[in-house]
């Protein structure tokens, strides 16, 4: 069974995190919510508070997830920019070229943890000043190899879509789309 590590900081955007958590969670991949800032509970850009699964300091090995989850908002971003272990995780995550996904202002983490030099790369609309090391690109979502980089909070369902496909098949992507009723939705627009 897949395992994710999905990272919370006060001042976390709730869509990007909330509705990725949600949509990995159907699809049967084990989401581990872990916050950085040395207690459980976590606040987000938008007041909703949420329970993490775990605390960063309990998180010592990567071995045991195949995918890491950076979502955006502010101040979450700059506060998961600002931390060193963080970096250092995020740093593991790509020696180990294991999936590493960012939406919004998360793509400012990878580039301060130096992952996404020359890499194809999206954020929300004024961070590409901040990732200029790095091939931007107005796309919705984007991959480049184990980085996944997305625009914003209503781009989450697909950013979810993004990495279900990668942690458990195209068929799991579609299967999930379809319960969530997405192909009416994309019809009806």
């Amino acid at each position: 069974m897949k395992k994710v590590l999905l990272l919370l900081a006060e001042g976390f955007e709730e869509v990007e995190a909330l509705t990725t958590v949600d949509y990995l969670r159907r699809m049967d991949i084990i989401v581990d919510t872990c916050s950085i800032n040395g207690e459980r509970r976590v606040t987000g850009a938008h007041r909703i508070t949420v329970e993490s699964d775990k605390d960063l300091s309990k998180v010592d090995r990567i071995k045991n997830y195949d995918a890491l989850v950076i979502p955006g908002g502010l101040p979450g971003a700059t506060n998961l920019r600002d931390n060193d272990r963080v970096i250092e995780l995020v740093q593991e995550f790509n020696q180990e070229e294991k999936l590493i996904a960012a939406i919004c202002a998360g793509p400012i983490v990878l580039q301060r943890a130096g992952i996404i030099t020359g890499k194809k790369v999206t954020s929300y609309p004024g961070f590409d000043n901040d990732l200029k090391e790095s091939q931007y690109k107005d796309d919705l979502v984007v991959q480049d190899g184990n980085i996944i980089t997305a625009r914003g909070p209503a781009v989450a369902v697909y950013f979810a879509l993004k990495l279900v496909e990668n942690l458990v098949g195209e068929d799991k992507r579609e299967e999930l789309a379809k319960d969530i009723l997405l192909d009416m939705v994309e019809r009806n627009i």
